[in-house]
């Protein structure tokens, strides 16, 4: 199966998903830092706590001591440690001249400046690069990782970038399809190709290593 069919069969099956759900370039690279090691239900309550304050903007959250920020986000876990990722983040936006600054970098050097900041690992910064910047990047996580090995599709179990561009490279530039895929990936992951996969009607499944009979 090839990345641009895996791709229209996701879509038949689960439509447009609207993926990131935030309002604002700052909500995704919040929302990013919030999500790892966490499910997306947990992270909605962090961000409402926030939005419940009127803190969920640079401004707002600078306002906020690391104590009192580590609260409002305790429904995303690792909340002390992710209050430091998000003043790390905060450190490094105001650094770089806010959104406008990072939006002028090219793609590149983007993505590079984002891993230097600490607690910012790729796939944290592959979320922000697409989702907030609306770059051509594709997002390995989990799922991905989980569907591909039991498509045994090419660079199932390489190494995050060599993965991630071959993805690029399947679907070129296409900063829509390369949003939806991961996003499409997520859901396909949740309600079907879970640990243990709920693999009645699949819509890949006959692709499937894995298909239970």
């Amino acid at each position: 199966m090839r990345i641009p069919e895996l791709l229209e069969a996701l879509r038949a099956e689960y439509g447009d998903l609207q993926w990131w759900p935030a309002e604002t370039a700052f909500e995704v690279m919040v929302g990013a830092v919030l999500t790892q090691n966490t499910s997306w239900t947990n992270v909605e309550k962090a961000l409402a706590n926030l939005r419940g304050i009127d803190a969920l903007s640079p401004e707002g959250l600078m306002a906020l001591s690391r104590e009192e920020l580590a609260e409002h986000i305790r429904p995303s876990g690792y909340f002390n440690v992710k209050a430091d990722r998000l003043r790390h983040l905060l450190a490094f936006l105001e650094a770089s001249g806010g959104i406008e600054g990072l939006a002028a970098l090219d793609t590149d050097a983007l993505r590079a400046a984002l891993l230097g900041v600490k607690g910012v690992g790729p796939e944290t910064a592959d979320d922000i690069v697409l989702y907030a910047f609306e770059r051509p990047v594709f997002v390995v996580d989990a799922y991905t990782r989980r569907l591909f090995e039991r498509l045994d599709l090419p660079q199932a179990r390489a190494p995050y970038d060599a993965l991630r561009e071959h993805v690029e490279v399947a679907l070129g530039p296409d900063v829509a399809a390369l949003n939806d895929l991961h996003a499409l990936i997520v859901e396909h992951g949740k309600e079907r190709c879970r640990p243990r996969p709920r693999c009645d009607a699949c819509p890949v499944r006959r692709h499937c290593t894995h298909a239970e009979a």
